[in-house]
């Protein structure tokens, strides 16, 4: 008698556990998964965030470098004279030609600015092609991790792209012209004083470069270290730490 009811209370008891155990598998079907830090959703989004950031970054740099001004007004930019023409701007300026140095100086600049909107389609290239693992390292990086990754990615695209159209931009608005004027005003100063060759169209190029890459280093610093740069919710959520 003690067996039969032994066996029917096993099983009771395993009928019963067989529907807890299902009510459990049901309900742990209900909880929603939540990504690790290493997911590949965990690792989209980032890599969606920064390529927004970049996005932003690079297009506020060239706007601001295309307008008017965007080199010849900000100093930390802006197209000097190259090395080895200086002292023939001083010795100029110093004779009352201060004229004809600021011509070219300003001309130059002119050229850059002209130039500057060819690059936001190679940006926006270097940016499509940028990989999640690619996201993940400049996103742990330092202040312009994203410009050093562009600098390596889009630099020789961009020179060759930059040179024609500066060189085309330098003939338009006189820069050859403008250095010739103050060169010819330097020989006649110092007739025995040789001048060296100089590549202006190179020396431009690379100058114009310069600035545009400080500029997205400077765009990519604000959106990383101030929160009201960040003014997309991705943004905010990506770089919130």
């Amino acid at each position: 008698m003690r067996k039969i009811v032994f066996a029917i209370g096993l099983c009771l008891f395993v009928a019963v556990t067989a529907a807890h155990a299902a009510d459990i598998t049901d309900l742990l079907k209900a909880v929603p998964v939540i990504p690790s830090a290493g997911s590949s959703q965990d690792a989209g989004t980032v890599a969606s965030g920064l390529k927004e950031a970049l996005s932003v970054g690079t297009k506020n740099a060239v706007t601001m470098l295309s307008k008017t001004n965007g080199y010849f007004g900000n100093e930390a930019v802006k197209i000097l004279l190259p090395e080895n023409v200086r002292r023939v701007g001083d010795a100029l300026r110093m004779a009352g030609y201060q004229k004809e140095v600021d011509a070219f100086v300003l001309s130059m600049n002119r050229a850059a600015e002209r130039a500057a909107p060819k690059a936001a389609d190679i940006f926006a290239g270097a940016i499509r092609q940028m990989s999640i693992d690619d996201a993940h390292k400049i996103l742990g990086g330092g202040n312009t991790a994203a410009t050093n990754y562009f600098k390596e990615k889009t630099s020789a695209k961009l020179f060759e792209a930059f040179k024609p159209d500066i060189s085309k931009s330098m003939n338009e608005v006189g820069v050859t012209k403008a250095y010739k004027a103050m060169t010819e005003r330097y020989t006649t100063l110092m007739p025995f004083a040789k001048m060296e060759s100089l590549d202006l169209d190179t020396y431009v190029t690379n100058k114009s470069l310069d600035g545009l890459f400080y500029e997205v280093g400077q765009e990519e610093a604000k959106i990383r270290t101030n929160p009201a740069a960040r003014t997309t919710e991705l943004l905010k959520k990506v770089f919130a730490k």
